[in-house]
């Protein structure tokens, strides 16, 4: 019968002298030899200082103050560490001593199969004559997908660094590259400076190159990563610096190219973001965007931008008040922009506060606001810089009526001072002076149904009426105009402070949400806006006063209807739909959004239709779907596609394939992609990659779905 016969407070601890942690043995049997030997057979199991041993027999010697184990041995250390070993000589705290025939599996992942392993000092472990790998063996055909033979391989606990001495890497059982020495980072470290898995690039333009990225860890909090780029058309240099502080984080991504695209000119880009907490609740965040040509990033497939912006934001939100500063800088890479780029704006910088102060039944809300805009330009109305400063007060009050009414009612005036140089179109100093009111009612109705369903409608209807006295001012920030359910019931639709919607109007709408408890939810949305009067169209001799377009859904006394949904289905589906549509169902406005992730498929699609609007720097339509999959098509394949597709020009702008092959202990992804764009600086082109990754060194878990099956 199996029992626990000795604790060490009974019987180990005369024999293990001087150990600070208490042991305990369970055996079957456990007997006393010669005076000085104490063995244990059958099921016997030790555990001391965390770690847990398992063997067949144990012979303690107490003169020697040695362990002498028969095998089948398990030895774990509680943490990441296995060992399996025929037969072993240990101390008496297991921290150093010999096993033969030994294999230590390092988190569940790295396999080291040694003839003999050799533990010293509770950190280090050598093993000798080894074979290193994380792929499954089978016993019809033992050779893993990849190995890595040494004569000796020492493994540090402490720094979780794995040294290899003599060490050859196979692939199939064939020798592909041979070390003298060599450093890997075992699986439970997430970060080890050393070399990274090289990649391998291949484009139209820059022929076949390959990528080197070594990783330099600064310290616990910070890390450098530089990637040489080579090939016969480029020589680049690729760099990523991250760092965390005690109350923030940055993170630079650069690069530095000498190639035969602009053999004259040196190329580079340097993009940065950081965080911060600093005291008294406030956050700063900035954005750094700088780049020496506007092909430089679609030539090395850094991003498809557009627009570069440099900026600073400090910003601070409590429960009575909320404060906003921020600092932009702007420069375009549209090719169409380029001969206007004077014109463009390319400084913002504004500064909002907002205070909450409750007053009876309701609260007061009084804001301040600054802005100022310049472009480089000093030509009338071409070069205008603008600058604002505005204050306002608004008294607000929520009540619930009898009869189930929800109401809210707003009053309130704002009053704004703008600045403007260079264009002869406005007042050197302008006022505006704008009051306004709006009251709200809704009546949610909400209703159970069988099986725990809940519906909730909700009809809402909104009056609003504001006004504007004084001259015209430039319009900088309310360009472009999207109405969709978030401002349906918004006192504007401008989304800026340089116009103010005007007139009488009322928001009419209907919400309604279902909510299944087997975790599916579908919410829906419809309405549109009744005027008074069009007062707030653009004027197309005028456009630079801003307002409603055709292709915004809000010009005329009727807005065109607003339909939206959104359906989810748990985590795997969502779909999100949205749509502006006349009286007549002709469609102004269309967009959808559709994510799906399953065991098998995953599938991100986007569909987008807008009117042309030459007012919004559009001419033509925007009529697009852009598509991002990938099927399992398989245990261990993976297949990718990617596309951006235009259907008013009836051609795609750019498409992609993958194949990936993922095992237990190796992925190898093979893409190929290709831009159809083209433009008077950007050429199209393809670009091949290829790259490998060996799972069981540094940080990350392998998916055990991926794992191979012995089969026989």
């Amino acid at each position: 019968m199996r029992a626990i016969c000795l604790a060490l407070l009974i019987c180990c601890a005369p024999l293990i002298a001087g150990a600070q942690q208490l042991a305990t043995l369970v055996a079957d049997r456990v007997s006393v030899e010669r005076g000085d030997q104490l063995v244990a057979t059958g099921r016997v199991e030790v555990f001391y200082d965390g770690v847990r041993l398992r063997a067949s027999r144990i012979r303690y010697d107490q003169p020697s103050d040695r362990l002498f184990i028969e095998g089948p041995i398990t030895l774990d250390d509680g943490d990441a560490i296995l060992v399996l070993a025929d037969a072993a000589e240990l101390d008496a705290d297991l921290e150093n001593g010999i096993l033969q025939s030994a294999r230590m599996v390092l988190d569940q992942q790295l396999q080291l199969a040694a003839t003999q392993l050799a533990r010293v000092g509770g950190r280090y472990t050598q093993l000798d004559n080894t074979v290193a790998s994380s792929c499954e063996i089978c016993a019809n055909n033992p050779t893993p997908t990849w190995e890595i033979r040494a004569r000796r391989v020492i493994h540090d606990e402490q720094e979780r660094q794995l040294y290899f001495e003599n060490a050859t890497f196979r692939v199939l059982g064939l020798p592909i590259a041979y070390f003298p020495r060599l450093r890997l980072p075992d699986s439970t470290r997430d970060r080890a400076t050393g070399l990274l898995i090289p990649r391998v690039r291949t484009t139209s333009q820059l022929g076949t190159g390959i990528k080197l990225p070594y990783f330099i860890a600064i310290g616990r909090r910070a890390d450098l990563t530089l990637t040489p780029y080579l090939s016969g058309s480029t020589t680049t240099l690729e760099g990523r610096y991250r760092q965390v502080f005690r109350n923030g984080r940055v993170q630079f991504d650069g690069a530095f190219t000498n190639d035969d695209l602009l053999p004259d000119v040196s190329r580079y880009y340097l993009f940065g973001r950081g965080a911060f907490d600093l005291p008294r609740d406030f956050k700063l965040e900035f954005d750094l965007e700088l780049l020496s040509d506007e092909a430089y990033l679609i030539d090395y497939g850094y991003s498809d931008q557009d627009r570069l912006e440099t900026g600073v934001r400090v910003f601070r939100a409590r429960d009575k008040d909320l404060f906003n500063a921020s600092l932009v800088g702007f420069d375009t890479l549209r090719d169409a922009e380029f001969a206007i780029e004077e014109q463009l704006p390319r400084y913002y910088g504004t500064v909002d506060y907002e205070r909450r102060v409750p007053l009876g039944a309701g609260e007061l809300v009084f804001g301040a606001n600054l802005a100022a805009l310049a472009r480089e330009s000093s030509a009338d109305q071409d070069g205008r810089d603008t600058s604002r400063v505005g204050l306002s007060a608004e008294y607000r009050r929520g009540w619930i009526l009898p009869s189930g009414l929800v109401g809210d009612a707003r009053a309130g005036v704002s009053g704004d001072l703008f600045f403007t140089k260079d264009d002869s179109r406005f007042d050197d100093i302008t006022e505006r002076v704008s009051p306004h009111v709006e009251a709200t009612l809704r009546l949610p109705m909400q209703r159970s149904g069988a099986g725990g369903v809940r519906h909730l409608l909700e009809p809402v209807v909104q009056l609003a009426w504001s006004d504007v006295s004084g001259s015209a001012v430039p319009n900088e920030d309310s360009i472009l105009v999207e109405f969709d359910e978030g401002n349906l019931f918004a006192l504007s639709r401008f989304p800026g402070r340089d116009r103010i919607e005007t007139g009488l109007r009322a928001n009419l709408g209907l919400r309604y949400t279902r909510t299944d408890p087997s975790g599916w939810t579908l919410g829906a949305v419809g309405g549109r806006v009744l005027r008074d009067d069009a007062l707030n169209d653009i004027d197309p001799d005028e456009p630079v006063f801003g307002g409603f377009t055709g292709s915004s859904g809000l010009s005329g006394r009727r807005s065109d209807w607003l339909a939206a949904a959104q359906l989810r289905l748990g985590d795997r589906f969502s779909i999100t739909a949205r749509a502006l549509f006349d009286d007549q169902l002709v469609i102004t406005k269309n967009e959808a959004r559709m994510g799906y992730t399953g065991d098998r498929l995953t599938l991100d699609a986007t569909y987008v239709f807008l009117n042309g609007e030459p007012f919004e720097n559009r001419p033509r339509d925007t009529h697009e779907l852009t598509l991002d999959s990938s099927l399992r098509l398989s245990r261990h394949w993976i297949g990718k596609f990617n596309t951006r597709y235009d259907f008013d020009q009836d051609e795609a702008q750019s498409t992609g394939l993958g194949l990936e092959y993922r095992s237990e202990c190796i992925t190898v992804d093979l893409s190929v992609s290709r831009r159809f764009t083209e433009s008077a600086r950007v050429d199209p082109s393809t670009e091949f990659g290829f790259g490998v990754s060996l799972v069981g060194f540094g940080g990350g878990q392998r998916d055990a779905s991926y794992r191979k099956t012995c089969k026989g």
